[in-house]
C-alpha cells in the first residue's frame, strides 16, 4: 500500500481505495452515488477506469471539494499546484438536444437495476449501442452520469447527451452523422 500516493483529480478511484482504503467512508459521505463502491463489480470495472474528476462529476459535487476533503481526510496537505483548470467540471447537456427525440429511442438500460444485480452495464450498453441503426436512439438511466461510459462510447463514434430527470440521468445515445463524423475526424 503506497500511502504517500498523491490525491490529485486524475487519481483513479480504485487507486485511491487500494492506497487509503479508509476513504470510502469519506466518498460514501460526500455524496450517496458513492455507496455504490461497495459492489463488487463495479468496483473491480468502473472503480479502475474512474477518475476523482469524473467520480465529482457522476456524483454532481465540486472537484475542488471532494479531493480537498479526502486530501484532509488522508492527512495530507494542500496541494497548491492545483490550477483552476484542473478542476473543471464537465457541463451536461442544459436544455434540449437537438438530436434527442423520445420517440426514436429503440432500447432502454437501467444501469442502476444491472449493478443492483452484480452486473455491469458497460458490456450490456456496448452490444445495445452497436445495433444502433440510423436515427435510433438508446436510452441509459441511472442515479448518476455514468461519465465513464460516455468517454468509452464516444471514443468509439457515438453521441452522447445526459440530461438530469427527475430519477438522476437520461442518457441518450445516437450515432454520429456524416457530417459529425467528419468533423471528428480532422
Amino acid at each position: 500500500m503506497n500511502r504517500s500516493r498523491p490525491i490529485t483529480p486524475e487519481t483513479r478511484v480504485a487507486q485511491l481505495l487500494e492506497a487509503y482504503p479508509e476513504l470510502e467512508r469519506v466518498l460514501i459521505e460526500a455524496a450517496p452515488a458513492f455507496s455504490k463502491l461497495t459492489n463488487p463489480v463495479l468496483r473491480r470495472t468502473i472503480a479502475r477506469v474512474t477518475t476523482l474528476a469524473r467520480a465529482a462529476e457522476i456524483a454532481d459535487i465540486p472537484v475542488r471539494d471532494l479531493v480537498g476533503r479526502l486530501r484532509e481526510a488522508a492527512g495530507l496537505e494542500s496541494d497548491d499546484s492545483d490550477t483552476p483548470s484542473d478542476f473543471e467540471d464537465a457541463a451536461e447537456a442544459e436544455g434540449p438536444v437537438p438530436w434527442v427525440d423520445a420517440a426514436r429511442v429503440r432500447w432502454t438500460v437501467d444501469a442502476d437495476q444491472l449493478l443492483e444485480d452484480g452486473q455491469e452495464p458497460i458490456s450490456e450498453v456496448l452490444k445495445r449501442a452497436n445495433s444502433l441503426d440510423g436515427d435510433d436512439l438508446g436510452l441509459i438511466r441511472s442515479s448518476f452520469r455514468p461519465a465513464p461510459l460516455l468517454e468509452l462510447l464516444e471514443s468509439q463514434g457515438f453521441r452522447t447527451a445526459a440530461v438530469r430527470s427527475e430519477r438522476g440521468f437520461a442518457t441518450f445515445i445516437g450515432l454520429l452523422t456524416s457530417s459529425e463524423s467528419d468533423v471528428q475526424s480532422e
